[in-house]
């Protein structure tokens, strides 16, 4: 036996032990664990919403609606309740949110504008206790539970264009005639599960973007294929494009160009209807000369 067949045979086995001990502590230690709902949690993920439906009036509990300067300095309000109407749904927007400079690494979510200028915005999250702090290699092992944050827009895309200075981009969602309807519920019916069946955060198999690809492939089996992009949220424009999922703004480079708001946003003075700001500067539905409800667009 020479050196090198020695050396590889030593790797293997130091591999092998590794393994053994990882999945000794994945079976008694960590699958053991439940997620819980009676935990002393993080201010900005204190309470979960739920939503009551009747008809086409929906009203949501717990919504958030901090107002953030930096991520320290904020102020802090839960709306006990917001009312809207489904039948008043204009838009679906996609956000994808650039927070570090690997481009891959990004956090994706939902924003459903209704016609009177209430704009609500769906945030799948890790929920953290008091004093925790998210990494991303303890998501790994059931350390957060999956957290459906609701919250105004001005508080979540607010919180990063302007509490955190990240690099933003907002599409204008394309779904199949009476989608939009069905997707709003859709994640009505996961956030009422999850206030009474916890679930546990994964940071690659439940995350912002694969829980949002679930719901979107529930509402319309197969309208999102597997693809390695939906684990690594910062590529998802580009298949987001290529499946038609966003509004072309006139070809993907163009249509990112236009998207980008984290820089324009800066223009807001405080005072302005915030997602009206945002709005101003990114283009007109190709769908607003027609009549047709966006939530029946084809």
């Amino acid at each position: 036996m020479d050196f090198v067949q020695g050396l590889l045979i030593l790797l293997g086995s130091v591999a092998a032990l590794v393994g053994l001990r990882l999945l000794y502590v994945w079976n008694t230690r960590i699958r053991p664990l439940e997620p819980s709902l009676g935990l002393e949690w993080a201010a900005d993920c204190e309470h979960l919403t739920t939503a009551t439906v009747e008809g086409s009036k929906i009203t949501f509990h717990n919504v958030r609606d901090f107002t953030w300067r930096t991520t320290k300095d904020r102020d802090e309000n839960w709306a006990d309740e917001v009312h809207v109407d489904l039948d008043d749904l204009k838009d679906v927007w996609f956000i994808v949110d650039h927070f570090h400079s690997i481009k891959g690494l990004a956090h994706t979510y939902l924003t459903f504008e209704f016609g009177e200028g209430t704009c609500l915005s769906f945030s799948f999250e890790s929920r953290r206790e008091k004093g925790e702090r998210y990494h991303p290699w303890d998501g790994l092992w059931r350390a957060y539970e999956l957290y459906l944050l609701v919250g105004f827009e001005r508080d979540v895309t607010g919180l990063r264009t302007h509490g955190r200075g990240n690099k933003d981009y907002m599409f204008r969602a394309m779904t199949p005639p009476g989608k939009n309807k069905e997707l709003l519920m859709g994640m009505i019916q996961k956030l009422n599960d999850l206030a009474v069946n916890p679930e546990w955060y994964h940071s690659l198999l439940t995350t912002c973007n694969t829980s949002i690809v679930r719901i979107v492939n529930q509402v319309t089996p197969g309208r999102i294929p597997f693809l390695w992009r939906n684990f690594l949220p910062g590529y998802t424009p580009k298949a987001a494009f290529k499946l038609k999922l966003i509004e072309d703004w006139g070809g993907l480079e163009a249509t990112l160009e236009k998207a980008r708001i984290d820089q324009k946003s800066q223009e807001w003075d405080g005072v302005e209807d915030y997602s009206a700001m945002l709005r101003s500067f990114l283009p007109k539905s190709t769908m607003d000369e027609d009549t047709t409800p966006s939530s029946d667009r084809a």
